[in-house]
């Protein structure tokens, strides 16, 4: 970091609280502008300078806040449910008219853009995994558990579609059997996508055959923005969803609690890839 301060953007679930804590062990002072009904104040006590609530599209809000604390470096992080654009969108006036100029919704055009529109204020965003390099393992099976080889077809083929529905800028994960797809995700996310998988194999004439939960990056991958992750919350809706194997694209998916995840994953006899 070029700078002893560090703005965050901070959607739901751990990520922006993990990134907030290690910057402030490193000294750094951290502010937070929360998405309205994703980030929770409370979970920032004791590691953020000063937190700030905004709801979805107040853009110049942001930019204002940021700027008053001297903040010139900006990190994206966390979950921002699909339903906010629905239920919490209240654009300012910046975030109108930038509303108005975007040819696409779509997440990766969308936040590129929203970089883009940052950068003409001088506030720099960074990668969206700064300080939490050691969440992203290399390729290999982490569980004790390992794939069989009709499960490794299975994982090579989810590989492929996940890839194409990423690419396409539709969703990260896919849930796969042999040469069948059983469910893809949209704006539903990942949890919801597994637990409709679940549904739709349960009641399925396939439920002997092999099935792979498959997560990736896109191809050329921001790492700006909308990484991979996964957590012990995905393991757990795999099991509940009655899967046994969830893989993910190597040194590109951010897993966070590792340890833990991995812990749980072999107590449910589950097995775990990047690949």
């Amino acid at each position: 970091m070029k700078t002893n301060k560090l703005g965050i953007i901070a959607g739901e679930g751990k990520m922006p609280v993990y990134i907030a804590r290690e910057a402030t062990e490193k000294g750094i002072e951290v502010f937070v502008a929360g998405v309205k009904a994703n980030a929770l104040e409370e979970d920032f006590r004791g590691v953020a300078a000063v937190y700030k609530e905004m709801r979805l599209g107040q853009m110049g809000a942001a930019m204002k806040f940021f700027k008053e604390h001297q903040v010139s470096q900006v990190v994206m992080a966390g979950r921002v449910q699909h339903s906010s654009i629905f239920k919490n969108l209240m654009p300012d006036l910046r975030g109108a008219k930038f509303l108005a100029s975007l040819k696409s919704m779509q997440t990766s055009y969308l936040l590129s853009k929203v970089i883009e529109e940052f950068k003409k204020e001088g506030l720099e965003f960074v990668n969206s995994a700064l300080y939490l390099e050691h969440f992203m393992p290399k390729k290999g099976i982490l569980s004790q558990r390992k794939p069989t080889q009709e499960e490794q077809n299975t994982i090579a083929y989810g590989y492929k579609i996940a890839k194409g529905i990423a690419d396409l800028d539709i969703g990260l994960t896919c849930v796969v059997s042999q040469s069948a797809v059983i469910a893809v995700e949209g704006m539903e996310g990942t949890d919801n996508c597994i637990r409709r998988a679940g549904e739709l194999y349960q009641n399925s004439k396939e439920k002997d055959s092999s099935v792979a939960v498959v997560k990736v990056a896109r191809s050329g991958q921001d790492i700006r923005f909308d990484l991979p992750v996964v957590g012990k919350g995905t393991v757990e809706t795999v099991v509940q969803a009655g899967f046994h194997v969830l893989a993910f694209e190597a040194e590109k998916t951010l897993v966070l609690d590792l340890e833990e995840v991995i812990a749980l994953a072999d107590k449910h006899h589950l097995c775990l890839m990047a690949i």
